[in-house]
C-alpha cells in the first residue's frame, strides 16, 4: 500500500513539475542575419542588441503571460536570400514562431514571400515576420502582407526627411547618388531623384550609379568620379563594410561636401571615420541617443555599453520591437495564436524608450515614428566604437510619413 501511495505522489509531483516547465517555456525569436562574412559585425551587433533588449525589457520584469521569457536564437544567413530561406525552415522546424531580420531588403523580400506561403499552407504553425531594418518601400506597398511588420522607417520616409534638409541649403547645386546594387540601393536612388525633383528642381544630379554589394575592395575609382563630377553633396544608402569603404575613399580623395547617409555609424564604422567624418557625415534614422531624451534611455544605453563594450546601439528600434511584441502577446493572451498577436500589433501606439511614440500603421504595418537627421561629431555622451565620436540630433521630423501614401492591399485571415 505504501509503495502504491509513494508512486502516486511521485507521479503527481512529476506532472506538476512538467506542467510548470511547459508553462514557463521560453518564447523563442529567430534572429536571421549575417553572423559571418563581410557584414558579420553588423549582424553580431544586432544580435547583441536583441539579446540585451529581451533580457532588460522583458525577462528582468518577469516575462510575459505570467512568466514566459524571451529567448533569441541566432541563425547565420551569410547575407544570402537562399541561405535565409534554409534558416527560416530550420527555425520553423524547431517550433519558433517569431522571425526577426533586418540586414538586406533582398533577404527580407525572400522571407516575406516564404512566410506568406508557409502561413497559408500551415495555419496551425503560422509565424510572424518582425522586420527591424529592411527598408525597401515595396515591403509595405505592393508586397505587403498581414504577417509582416516593419519597425524602421522605410527608404522613402527617410529620404523625404533627408531631402527636406538638403532643400534648405542653397549652396548645394549638384548631387551625386551612389548605392549598392540591389532592391534597397535602387529604392534609395529612386526616392532621391523623386524628392529632389519635387523640392529642389534646380539641383543637378551629376551621378546616379550602383555598385556590387559586399564585393568592392577599393572604392577609389568611385570616389574620383564623384569628385570630378563637381558634386556639392553625396547621397548613399550603403551600410556595413560598403559604407566604410565608400565613405573613406570619398573623404581621403579630398571631398569637402556633406555625405548624406542611412547607415554611416556604429560598430566598425564610426571609428573608421573619426575626425575625418566630423562636419561631413550626416545620417537619417530613428532613435535619439544623443542627447538622451530621458533618464530611462540614458540608463539603457549605459547598461548596454557596460555589457557589450565592443558594440553599439546603432539600431535602437530593436528595443521597440521587443517591447511592442511583449505588449502584443500580453494583449492577445497567447504566444501561439499569430492572428491574435498580429491584430494586437497593428494599430498599436507605443511610448518609445527613445522618446515620442511609435504607431504601427494598420493599413500596411509600417511603423510611424520620429525621424532625425544626425551629425557625426565628438563630445557626445554615448559614443560609438569607443571612439569619442557618435551621432548628435540636428533636426527632427515628428511622426515622419504618417500620411505617406501606400499601395498596400492587405488580405487578412
Amino acid at each position: 500500500m505504501r509503495k502504491t501511495t509513494r508512486f502516486g505522489l511521485s507521479a503527481a509531483l512529476a506532472l506538476c513539475i512538467g506542467a510548470s516547465a511547459a508553462f514557463a517555456e521560453n518564447i523563442k525569436i529567430a534572429f536571421i542575419d549575417p553572423l559571418s562574412g563581410p557584414f558579420a559585425a553588423t549582424g553580431t551587433d544586432g544580435l547583441h542588441q536583441y539579446e540585451f533588449a529581451a533580457e532588460e525589457l522583458v525577462n528582468k520584469k518577469g516575462g510575459v503571460l505570467g512568466g514566459k521569457k524571451f529567448e533569441i536564437v541566432p541563425f547565420d544567413n551569410k547575407i544570402s536570400p537562399k541561405e535565409s530561406l534554409i534558416q527560416l525552415q530550420v527555425a520553423i522546424d524547431q517550433g519558433i514562431r517569431f522571425i526577426a531580420q533586418g540586414n538586406s531588403s533582398g533577404v527580407a523580400n525572400a522571407l516575406t514571400d516564404a512566410i506568406k506561403k508557409h502561413n497559408k499552407r500551415n495555419p496551425d504553425k503560422r509565424v510572424l515576420f518582425l522586420n527591424y531594418s529592411a527598408v525597401d518601400p515595396a515591403l509595405t506597398n505592393d508586397k505587403c502582407n498581414f504577417w509582416h511588420f516593419r519597425f524602421d522607417a522605410n527608404a522613402d520616409i527617410k529620404m523625404d526627411a533627408l531631402t527636406d534638409v538638403i532643400a534648405q541649403k542653397p549652396e548645394i547645386k549638384k548631387v551625386y547618388i551612389i548605392g549598392q546594387d540591389y532592391s534597397f540601393g535602387k529604392a534609395v536612388a529612386a526616392a532621391a531623384v523623386k524628392f529632389l525633383g519635387q523640392k529642389r528642381p534646380d539641383i543637378e544630379i551629376v551621378g546616379n550609379e550602383l555598385h556590387p554589394i559586399g564585393k568592392v575592395k577599393d572604392f577609389t575609382p568611385y570616389a574620383r568620379k564623384i569628385i570630378s563630377s563637381g558634386a556639392d553633396a553625396v547621397i548613399t544608402g550603403n551600410w556595413g563594410s560598403d559604407m566604410v569603404g565608400l565613405g573613406k575613399a570619398i573623404l581621403e580623395n579630398g571631398f569637402k561636401g556633406p555625405l548624406y547617409t542611412y547607415y554611416a555609424a556604429s560598430t566598425g564604422i564610426t571609428a573608421a571615420f573619426g575626425e575625418a567624418g566630423k562636419g561631413s557625415l550626416k545620417l537619417v534614422g530613428e532613435g535619439q541617443i544623443n542627447p538622451p531624451p530621458n533618464d530611462r534611455a540614458d540608463a539603457y544605453a549605459t547598461a548596454f555599453k557596460a555589457k557589450y563594450p565592443d558594440d553599439d546601439l546603432g539600431q535602437p528600434r530593436i528595443a521597440n520591437v521587443i517591447e511592442m511584441l511583449a505588449k502584443a502577446i500580453e494583449q492577445a493572451g497567447t504566444d501561439t495564436d499569430m492572428v491574435a498577436i498580429a491584430k494586437a500589433l497593428e494599430g498599436m501606439e507605443h511610448d518609445s524608450i527613445w522618446g515620442g511614440k511609435v504607431w504601427m500603421r494598420p493599413q500596411d504595418h509600417q511603423a510611424i515614428q520620429n525621424v532625425h537627421i544626425f551629425a557625426h561629431t565628438d563630445g557626445v555622451k554615448h559614443d560609438f566604437d569607443n571612439s569619442g565620436y557618435g551621432l548628435l540630433v540636428e533636426s527632427t521630423v515628428e511622426m515622419a510619413g504618417k500620411d505617406s501614401p501606400t499601395t498596400c492591399k492587405m488580405k487578412r485571415p
